[in-house]
């Protein structure tokens, strides 16, 4: 057995050490608080202060409208029958003279252009609830005729023009039937308003399409 007598006394703790510990601890505790009471003083700055918000951005769905560029919305598809006669002015026209049934079969289409909108097309109000966009009226497109389905369904010609038509001399008739056929579908579809079907179209996509990105009232017109 060791003799006790060889064991000093117990070790005293060191009273600096510890002291220097709780020093640093209470540092770290009065920044925390300062941080906590200066965060809590700006905020409360911020709220006390009245302003006026000004908001001057755009609206931001004007380039996405232009980017639309021009909308067909709705097509017409038509067929009419051309009657053209020649007849000379002192013969009969079982000598010189010709007359042609040409059924022709086309479409037109109604569109809207908007490629051409100005900054003030549109309007949002300042709670980007309602949006107000001002568009042209819908055009309508050359008539497209159906070469494949359109041909000429009678024909009469006198001595003369079958001669010629045999020595291939004969101007080009054709051209001059779809000419003819191209007004009368034209004609047509400007008096089957296919133009405000388009504009009814038209007011449908962009409705749906302003409802998805938030508005609540959309009103478009048109002129």
């Amino acid at each position: 057995m060791k003799d006790l007598r060889s064991i000093g006394p117990p070790r005293r703790p060191d009273v600096r050490a510890l002291l220097a510990v709780v020093a640093a601890a209470l540092a770290v505790l009065l920044v925390i608080v300062a941080v906590i009471q200066v965060r809590n003083f700006v905020q409360g700055i911020g709220e006390s202060v009245s302003g006026k918000t000004i908001d001057r951005s755009g609206p931001v769905i004007l380039q996405s409208v232009r980017d639309l560029a021009r909308y067909e919305a709705a097509a017409g598809n038509f067929q009419v029958i051309v009657d053209l006669e020649k007849d000379a002015a002192f013969l009969p026209t079982g000598i010189v003279g010709q007359r042609t049934l040409f059924v022709a079969v086309g479409s037109v289409n109604a569109y809207v252009d908007f490629s051409g909108l100005g900054k003030d097309a549109i309007t949002v109000t300042s709670d980007r609830q309602a949006v107000n966009l001002r568009l042209p009226h819908a055009a309508l497109d050359k008539p497209k005729l159906d070469h494949q389905h359109s041909y000429v369904f009678a024909q009469e010609r006198g001595i003369v023009d079958r001669v010629r038509a045999f020595f291939d001399q004969a101007p080009n008739e054709q051209a001059e039937l779809y000419q003819v056929a191209e007004r009368k579908i034209a004609e047509a579809a400007t008096q089957s308003r296919l133009t405000d079907r388009a504009e009814t179209n038209a007011r449908m996509m962009l409705q749906d399409m302003l409802r998805t990105l938030g508005y609540k009232q959309v009103t478009i017109t048109y002129g």
